[in-house]
């Protein structure tokens, strides 16, 4: 399908899909705490702004308090706790060492082929003005996954999580124009909690071990007193 022949409405979404998945990559590289959770914040607003144009496409005008959800949680309430937890923590200034950034990229634009090469049957079968997103959102799921695996530092890895959940609410958006609200609300609430959760975690961290490098965990070994 040619862009071209889409309307504008479809183009900014398809714009905005593909905005998400840069931002995607963008979270990969990061190496700076405090970027990365600006970037997490910048591909809520994407999200957000991609969920208000899927309302204005379908006419389900209930996707809106989705958008408003989106817009409180992931732009504004989560990146100014993780900013506080980790202003507490002192580590906003740390800076992570990546493990063959390069390596790593390539495997996320490796897993975007694959996203697009699962999904191409669905996409075919499909009757959605935004059925190229599927693959998009699918992707943006994966890369959080390699986040998640290739990051030391928790805070990153939560972020991956994070971004993860951003990938299956695209999905659900763009597959099926949302959820039932109460499941929505119930994912945001979930999400909230357990970002509390986390940031008590990160304090047993530091305290137990003085880092958030999950890495050391590996190495503690085990001392009889």
């Amino acid at each position: 399908m040619l862009i071209a022949s889409l309307s504008m409405p479809e183009q900014v979404t398809l714009t905005l899909s593909a905005l998400i998945l840069l931002s995607s990559f963008l979270l990969l590289a990061q190496v700076r705490v405090d970027s990365l959770i600006n970037t997490f914040a910048l591909q809520g607003l994407l999200l957000f702004f991609a969920t208000l144009a899927i309302a204005f496409i379908s006419g389900k005008y209930d996707l809106l308090i989705s958008a408003a959800l989106t817009l409180g949680l992931k732009v504004i309430f989560i990146p100014i706790l993780l900013r506080r937890l980790v202003v507490q923590l002192d580590i906003h200034r740390e800076v992570e060492v990546l493990v063959k950034p390069s390596l790593v990229m390539l495997f996320g634009g490796g897993l975007v082929l694959f996203s697009y090469y699962v999904s191409l049957p669905i996409t075919e079968l499909s009757l959605l003005s935004t059925r190229n997103t599927i693959a998009i959102s699918l992707a943006v799921v994966l890369i959080g996954m390699l986040m998640i695996i290739s990051r030391r530092k928790a805070v990153s890895q939560v972020i991956g999580f994070m971004s993860m959940e951003n990938g299956l609410f695209f999905a659900a958006v763009v597959s099926t124009f949302g959820m039932p609200m109460v499941v929505e609300l119930g994912i945001a609430f979930d999400v909230l909690v357990a970002v509390i959760l986390f940031g008590v975690f990160f304090f047993h961290i530091r305290t137990e071990i003085g880092s958030l490098d999950t890495d050391r965990l590996n190495r503690l070994n085990e001392v009889d007193k």
